[in-house]
């Protein structure tokens, strides 16, 4: 009550502020101007905008305040760093608040991996809230570290942080009224529940909107952004590493749809969070499309809040938390200060908080392999024609092809004059030694294997290469430094990058992953990869059996059209 009384003082203008920045262009999101004035903040909170004095004052001299940033959908895991060094990473250019979903790390380490992302993210200078992953595992034809009930979510439905049920992937449990899908979504009844429906339409969209489901961030095109609008969802427009919509998306906003359109990165890796940004680069994208500014500012901030109910953030106004950015100019959205809870909390990039221990033996040590046996690496051939993953550039979709493949003592070898290579996704959660095997075409490796922890949504051991023997080399490389990546030559370990919590993350600072991926990814090209392929980026989704046409899990070859196994040799 006594910081109540305070913050009305200080709005009537009868108290001094606790800080009071002067003289500063602020954005308002209710109206989308600009206005001149100052900002008084007391006890962390905005008490008003207008002419006020603090016991401490800055000269914004013009400088322009907009609110800070927010992503709608983002997993923390593809930072490849803790949620202290993401924060690092994110803070500086403005974000701070995300709506997290543990989908990864919950896939590996189950509900150790939820409560670990809850711990890791109390006391950061970021507001992290957390969606509920719904889809552990996402699909039955692979194996995951955890199967995740309603009852066992319901732990944590209640958690002052958890804002609802994560993008509920499995769309035909939805159609067909499952009833493990349907008491995941009761739990969340009164929350927000988030989706995900790539190419669903008609009918099949009504239904599943129907359910209860309030957002989609998978549109790829202003049309099906249009029909989910149309029928009440909101639509996160999404621009990540992997896939880039954003201005594809663009001609679905307008002047009726703009305030249930928000900015969500999804999947952000190292190198673009570090030269490009986060969701200031994509008001910096947007605004550079022409897209009207103040859509464009709305979009990252008050409207994700509204849809999340977070009714203190996302404005500069009388009573909301002062979390908000100072900008020297309106073309290039790095911020030259940003403020959390009206503390300086980074200025000119740079974060000005440190990195927080929490315990994390939880999600440490998760690989468990089982024997490593080359046997396992066999690929029966039962004629000379073979199914084949044919990779496609720069897309996450594959070709399924059929080819004649060499065939020696009765299975399929690889051969690298062809670009054809083996792939083996090694089950790595319970040690029970399963291995998928299949072949793959359009990566240019020579020679070698790659190998890596990093395979959705499972995240499995998935390992490429020319032979067995470098194969069974890399995945001993990743076992030797318990989850991470790797590249082998034919004799020995070219490079390997430890991520030993979960296989996912690492707890070394996000610049320290950078350089080292930038070099791994030097001895890959060296080794033929092509440049229109990043090894891993490319390694992690051969896993992943929802994306058409022809994936690759440790329980064999999938189909994805059929969503069913498939042998690799052809009769």
């Amino acid at each position: 009550m006594k910081r109540l009384h305070e913050l009305v003082d200080t709005a009537l203008g009868n108290t001094d502020a606790d800080l009071v920045l002067k003289n500063g262009q602020v954005f308002n999101v209710f109206t989308g101007t600009f206005v001149k004035g100052d900002v008084a903040i007391v006890n962390g909170c905005i008490a008003g905008v207008g002419v006020y004095n603090g016991r401490k004052e800055i000269d914004m001299a013009g400088k322009y305040l907009t609110p800070g940033f927010i992503d709608g959908h983002v997993h923390i895991e593809s930072g490849m760093v803790n949620p202290a060094q993401f924060a690092c990473a994110v803070v500086p250019n403005g974000t701070t608040t995300v709506i997290a979903d543990p989908h990864e790390i919950a896939n590996v380490a189950g509900l150790e991996g939820i409560r670990y992302m809850l711990k890791a993210t109390e006391q950061l200078p970021l507001n992290v809230y957390i969606m509920l992953p719904s889809c552990v595992p996402a699909t039955p034809l692979e194996t995951s570290g955890a199967t995740l009930t309603a009852e066992e979510l319901a732990e944590f439905i209640q958690h002052p942080r958890v804002l609802g049920l994560g993008e509920m992937m499995d769309y035909p449990g939805v159609l067909g009224k499952s009833d493990t899908v349907f008491a995941k979504i009761g739990l969340a009844r009164g929350k927000v529940i988030d989706g995900h429906a790539p190419g669903l339409t008609g009918k099949a969209l009504t239904g599943y909107i129907a359910a209860g489901i309030c957002s989609d961030h998978e549109c790829v095109t202003p049309e099906e952004a249009t029909e989910r609008l149309a029928q009440g969802m909101h639509v996160m427009l999404r621009e990540g590493s992997a896939a880039r919509n954003l201005l594809q998306l663009l001609p679905a906003v307008n002047q009726y749809t703009v305030s249930r359109c928000l900015l969500a990165t999804d999947d952000r890796h190292p190198a673009d969070l570090l030269e490009q940004g986060h969701i200031n680069h994509m008001v910096k994208v947007a605004a550079r499309a022409g897209t009207h500014l103040a859509w464009v500012l709305q979009m990252a901030t008050i409207n994700a809040a509204k849809y999340f109910g977070l009714t203190e953030l996302g404005a500069i106004a009388p009573g909301y938390r002062a979390d908000l950015l100072v900008f020297d100019n309106l073309t290039e959205w790095l911020p030259a200060m940003v403020f959390k809870d009206g503390q300086l909390a980074a200025e000119n990039g740079k974060s000005l908080f440190k990195n927080f221990f929490v315990e994390d033996k939880a999600v440490r040590n998760t690989l468990s392999l089982g024997d490593i046996g080359g046997e396992k690496l066999r690929i029966p051939a039962r004629s000379a024609r073979a199914r084949v993953i044919g990779l496609v550039p720069r897309q996450l979709v594959t070709a399924m092809l059929e080819l004649a493949v060499p065939v020696r003592q009765g299975e399929f070898v690889p051969d690298p004059s062809q670009d054809i290579l083996k792939l083996a996704v090694w089950e790595r959660h319970k040690g029970s030694g399963n291995v998928g095997v299949g072949l793959l075409q359009g990566l240019g490796l020579k020679q070698g294997a790659i190998a890596s922890t990093i395979a959705h949504d499972s995240h499995n051991l998935v390992a490429v290469g020319t032979n067995d023997a470098a194969i069974l080399r890399a995945v001993k490389a990743i076992e030797h430094i318990q989850g991470g990546l790797a590249i082998v030559g034919e004799k020995e370990v070219l490079g390997i990058l430890p991520l030993p919590l979960a296989g996912l993350m690492t707890d070394q600072d996000i610049g320290t992953v950078q350089r080292e991926l930038v070099r791994l990814h030097k001895i890959a090209r060296s080794l033929g990869v092509k440049e229109e392929y990043d090894p891993f980026m490319t390694l992690a989704f051969l896993s992943l059996p929802v994306i058409p046409a022809l994936k690759l899990t440790d329980k064999g070859l999938v189909d994805v059209s059929a969503f069913q196994h498939v042998p690799v040799s052809l009769s």
